[in-house]
């Protein structure tokens, strides 16, 4: 961690707040803006590619990642729904922080859904990168905070 600036997942964090708070004293700045600030959680949902089962959603926040050239990131929602799971372990190349926000997330199911070890909201974990985990299932449905991140200390990787 940079003890000047923060980790990559502090400066998103700072970033987004610094953001919402500029929008909430737009009309200091002659701004007006008609109705709240905030996120709309119906719209925006997508599915996150091709490796995820159906029951599994995002909605993306901010993103600059190229997973080609090893860098950048993105802060997303992830959403599973009741009963959905995965059925085989995830595994990338960048660093991964994730928080549970609310429901439940069980992480080691076998194929069928069945297992596995259960966490409840405000559960928070960080992966490294070559890190395998999962696969995974929510028995009541779950909504999950992501951010992904390539290494930003300008060390080599190993």
């Amino acid at each position: 961690t940079c003890v000047n600036d923060g980790c990559m997942p502090t400066k998103t964090l700072v970033a987004s707040a610094r953001a919402a708070h500029i929008a909430r004293r737009a009309g200091d700045y002659g701004v007006v803006i008609d109705g709240a600030i905030g996120v709309d959680m119906k719209a925006g949902w997508e599915s996150p590619g091709a490796s995820y089962p159906p029951g599994f959603s995002q909605k993306v926040l901010a993103s600059d990642i190229d997973e080609v050239a090893k860098r950048g990131s993105r802060t997303r929602l992830l959403k599973i729904e009741p009963g959905a799971y995965s059925t085989a372990p995830f595994v990338h190349d960048h660093w991964e922080e994730v928080f549970l926000v609310r429901g439940d997330l069980v992480v080691g199911n076998d194929a069928k859904g069945k297992g596995g070890k259960s966490s409840q909201a405000f559960t928070y974990a960080c992966r490294p990168p070559g890190v395998h985990h999962g696969p995974f299932t929510s028995k009541g449905g779950c909504l999950l905070y992501e951010i992904h991140y390539y290494e930003t200390s300008g060390k080599p990787r190993k």
